[in-house]
Order: structure tokens, then sequence, then C-alpha cells
């Protein structure tokens, strides 16, 4: 298989992955955002295409939900709520929904919010099972699910305006706190402290389980970008690991463990075990070097590059980008084939670069034929995670193996749960983080 348009080596020759399907997805609309999970209790995941409201400066005004769109992996068409339209909004932030068994009855819901109300629909044909109202006018941006309570499974939402407060809810849709701070695009719920809780890293604070602020960071200017947690020392705690205007670590009671400041914008960082030569994780990043002009994002003049970190947030490499390109998406990809080391997957590149997988010295692993978004998941129950990359016309899935003969057989919805919703999935954002 030729790949083209790529600026590393390719490593292994060999072929570099399978192609599942390639199927229209124009029914859903343009600008549309997908999710992955398990709608049908089918023992496989499906394709939820999200399109958002237009005609908002989405910097300062959140978007809603005006349209979704499931679709199985081969292509078939399992429901559709709302009307698509050619106008509407492209993600400039994120869009409010997630895919997530709420009342844990064994079924996948769809949370989002559309008209000003947080709906809560069946996975499995799109109908209302709650309508709840919202907290106050624009807590829109994102839903957060999260456990606030000691709940033997998350069960509580925090919903956010853009860039200043938060609302946290119970399942029975009770006020339990809100805060007021600077909480970043999209705050990350973790149990620090291990008491059954979750706190929460709310951009440059973090607060308690009750909402209660812990701690915040030393300076940082504008706000955090992406936040990620993990052993990345590799003694047996967790940390913190931030990017914003820089990259930098704290341990979980707010020391500052290293900053590093070799980069002009630190819009998204991964961590991961990228590198065999390296002890502990490593964090990959993405500096948004030149900012492009206004127009079609994806064909600007800026330019970004790709940087990576050791565990004590030294620079080991940076890309040297030689094509314009400055809105990439990166995150770690943990499970593409059976290697022990994680790869980077990077996509939104510009400057006609697709696509791609990398392992941890920048070497190109994959390099998809499509391009446009991504996003990735064990579809099949596998034990590989698969890509899905998608434009306004269609979707291709791509595997480093061939399908199981199972894969594309006729779909039937079976009294049993639905494929559990991970934690990764189910906080579906812009903005990458999460945990290692």
């Amino acid at each position: 298989m030729e790949l083209i348009g790529y600026e590393g080596e390719i490593g292994m020759g060999e072929q570099a992955y399978v192609e599942w399907s390639r199927i229209d997805v124009s029914a859903a609309g343009p600008r549309c955002k997908v999710l992955l999970g398990d709608l049908n209790n089918d023992g496989r995941m499906e394709l939820l295409f999200v399109q958002a409201d237009g005609g908002i400066d989405d910097r300062y005004v959140p978007h809603q939900v005006i349209a979704l769109t499931a679709f199985t992996i081969d292509g078939q068409l399992l429901w559709q709520v709302g009307e698509p339209r050619m106008d509407a909004g492209g993600p400039g932030s994120d869009y409010p929904v997630q895919i997530y068994d709420w009342d844990q009855d064994g079924s996948n819901e769809v949370l989002c919010v559309m008209d000003k109300e947080l709906l809560v629909l069946n996975g499995h044909d799109g109908s209302v099972k709650r309508r709840l109202p919202l907290p106050a006018e624009y807590a829109h941006d994102c839903i957060i699910i999260c456990n606030l309570r000691g709940t033997p499974e998350a069960q509580d939402i925090i919903l956010k305006d853009r860039y200043r407060q938060l609302w946290a809810m119970d399942q029975d849709w009770n006020l339990l706190w809100s805060f007021k701070g600077n909480p970043g695009h999209f705050p990350y719920p973790y149990d620090l402290n291990g008491d059954g809780r979750d706190e929460i890293i709310a951009g440059y604070d973090v607060l308690d389980a009750d909402g209660k602020l812990m701690w915040s960071t030393q300076p940082l200017e504008d706000h955090a970008d992406c936040i990620w947690v993990g052993d990345v020392l590799g003694r047996g705690d967790k940390q913190i690991v931030i990017g914003g205007s820089v990259t930098v670590m704290y341990d979980r009671d707010g020391n500052e463990l290293w900053r590093y400041e070799g980069s002009i914008e630190s819009q998204h960082i991964a961590l991961g075990r990228f590198m065999s030569t390296e002890p502990g994780l490593q964090i990959a990043g993405l500096d948004r070097i030149k900012r492009g002009d206004t127009g079609d994002k994806l064909k600007l003049s800026g330019r970004d590059g790709m940087f990576m970190l050791s565990q004590h947030g030294e620079e080991l490499w940076k890309e040297d980008r030689k094509t314009s390109g400055w809105l990439t998406i990166i995150h770690t990809i943990r499970h593409w084939d059976s290697s022990e080391y994680d790869y980077i997957l990077a996509y939104r590149r510009g400057g006609g670069v697709n696509p791609t997988i990398y392992d941890g010295q920048m070497n190109i692993v994959a390099q998809f034929t499509l391009d446009g978004y991504a996003v990735f998941g064990d579809l099949v129950q596998s034990g590989l995670e698969q890509v899905v990359i998608y434009s306004d016309q269609e979707a291709a899935i791509y595997g480093k193996l061939a399908p199981p003969p199972e894969a594309f057989e006729a779909g039937q919805q079976m009294d049993r749960r639905a494929i559990a919703q991970t934690k990764r999935l189910y906080s579906s954002t812009l903005y990458p983080g999460g945990e290692y």
C-alpha cells in the first residue's frame, strides 16, 4: 500500500493497515463530530454523527446540537433526530454530547443539549427518555460525566459555559455545587486521593468532589487546553500534566514538578510509553507555532509542529515541519497493533498531510488514504483499536488487521448489556486529554 504525503520514515516496510469499510454519511449533513458507542446492544459500536448550530461566535457562545444521525459500521442508517442543515456550525469548540449508560440499565443513552434542554435519548432509536432544564442559559459548552458522590458508577454530570463557570448535577438533577474560575476547555475528573469520589481538574484549578478549591497552578497565561493524569515518573502515584500557554506537570498536592517553555502554545498533549529508550511515560505535544489567517481553517497558512518530552520535561525532539497547517490534534492510541509501546494519532494536520499514526521517534506507522477528522476505539471487541476517518461525505474504518468474520454480519439486538463505554469514549472532546 502506498503511503503518501508524509514527513517521516515508514517503519517495518509491511502493510500498514486494512480498510474495513467506507460508507456514505452525507445524510448526516456537513461539519459533524463523530462519537463511538454500542447504541443497540449488538456487541458492536456504532458511529454517531452530531451536527451543531451555526450563526454563533463559538469563541464566546457554546454550541448546541441540532441533529444526530446514527450509522452502523457497515453504513446502515439506524436513526436520525433533528434535521441536518447545510449552514451548521463548525468545530471551533466542543459539541455538548456524550454516549453513556447514565441510568445503568445496560443500554447506552445519548446525552445532548438541544433547544436549551439536556436530552437523554435511547441509544437504540433516539427516542427521548428525559428532558432536563439547564442550570443556566449558557451551561452547554460540554458534558462531563463524573463520580462526585461515591456511587458504584459515575452518574453525576458537570456542565460549563465557555470559560467561566461549572455546574455539578446529580442523576436526579439536583444542583450539587457551582464554581467560578478559569476552567479551560474540558475539565477532567479523576479520583486523585483514592476516596472513591472524583476531584475535578478544572483548568488551572483543582476542586474536591464538593466543588471546593484545593489548589491552583502557579501563574499560567490564557487557559488550559488539555489535561492528562498518569504515573509519568513511574513511582506508583499520579501526576497531572497540563498543556496551555506552556506544558507543566504537578503532583496531586499541587507542587510544580517541571515546566517546559520551549513551545509557543502547547495546544495538545498526550501521555504514553512512546519510546523504549526512555523510562516512565513520555509527553507528546503539539506546538501551535504560527496561527493562520481567517477563512477555511483546514487550508490556512499557519504552521504547527509536534514535540516529545521526557518524564522530567526535557525536550527529546521537535518536528521541523515544512508544510502549512496549524490545527493538528494529537492523541495517544494504545492498541493499534500488538506492540508494547504506544503511538501518536495526529489528524487535522492540513498542508496535504492526511491523518497519520506515528511512533515515538516520529516514524510513520500508518498514514490513511482519507483526510478528515478521526476517532478510534475497539469497534468489535477484537482486542485492537480501529481508526475512523470521516469527512462531510464519507467515513472510512481502518484496522491493523482484517476484521473478524462476524464484524459485518447482520447485527441483532440481543438481551444483553451494551459494550460498556470506556472513560475515554464518554469523555469525548475537541481537546482530548485523559488518563494513563
